[in-house]
């Protein structure tokens, strides 16, 4: 069964734009255990994504995208030169997972936090709720289509 997913990113990390150059990109980097149990027990090939530019002004919904490859090692937690290397990682026993992401589109105009919080059919969405800095995030299918229907 199809999911839907909110992955956030600060655009100066790593931009829609810059999905939209390379195609793919493993979705490295994320510490969190919550997190990381999404990518390795529930995202599956063709689940969608919105995908969400944080610490940015405005921050919100820039471009779709979908899992394009089911969890695996994220290679940044064996790398010693990387701000994700994790000593107690071991190729054995890798503790962090990511899944790979696939662009899909760039949205004309993105779908901004403080609209998406105006919109009461979105009420219900994790990313509005205070205290919510979850980097990936599950969405409704409704909440999807939603936000679908606003942005073509």
């Amino acid at each position: 069964m199809k999911k839907y997913w909110l992955m956030k990113t600060e655009p100066d990390v790593f931009s829609i734009d810059d999905l939209k150059k390379s195609k793919t990109t493993p979705w490295e980097g994320v510490r969190n255990y919550q997190a990381r149990n999404y990518m390795m027990n529930e995202m599956n090939v063709g689940d969608e994504v919105l995908f969400y530019h944080s610490s940015t002004d405005p921050s919100g919904i820039f471009g779709l995208a979908t899992v394009s490859k089911k969890a695996f090692p994220d290679l940044t937690q064996f790398n010693k030169k990387s701000e994700y290397y994790d000593p107690k990682a071991t190729k054995q026993k890798p503790i962090w997972y990511c899944v790979e992401v696939k662009y899909k589109s760039t949205l004309t105009k993105p779908l901004t936090l403080h609209e998406i919080k105006e919109i009461s059919a979105l009420k219900n969405m994790l990313v509005i709720k205070k205290g919510q800095r979850l980097s990936i995030q599950p969405v409704t299918e409704a909440d999807y289509n939603t936000i679908i229907k606003l942005t073509s």
